[in-house]
């Protein structure tokens, strides 16, 4: 049987496109988005539907939210912070599965930042 062997796409709507192009190319360092292919590392990825009505993704009626791994939480929370971009953390966000950190973009989109436990990345 055929299968899926990964994510092919992220797509969301924006209201200013470029914009937020190069806030993300600038603070999470995800170049050219929405123009060329981004060759991610492998890694784990997680699909996992919430209930409807969960509280997780934060403002009432968001639909998505995006969750990126990363090498060094620590590191990225420091340059984000530098960059005058808020970070939440939370003590129940760490967890056997690693550690989290949230962001938002600069149109209020939740961007979930996950540093994987040693092991739980396939290393």
């Amino acid at each position: 049987m055929a299968r899926v062997l990964g994510i092919g796409g992220v797509f969301f709507k924006a209201k200013d496109p470029k914009a937020i192009a190069a806030w993300y190319e600038r603070h999470l360092g995800i170049s050219d988005l929405g123009k060329a292919v981004w060759q991610q590392e492998a890694g784990p990825t997680i699909l996992g539907p919430f209930s409807e009505d969960t509280e997780y993704f934060g403002r009432p009626g968001q639909q998505w939210l995006i969750n990126f791994r990363v090498d060094d939480l620590d590191s990225m929370i420091a340059a984000l912070k530098a960059g005058g971009i808020p970070v939440e953390t939370r003590a129940e966000w760490d967890s056997e599965a690693g550690r989290f950190a949230r962001i938002h973009d600069p149109e209020g989109n939740p961007v979930e930042l996950w540093e994987p436990r040693i092991g739980e990345s396939g290393d």
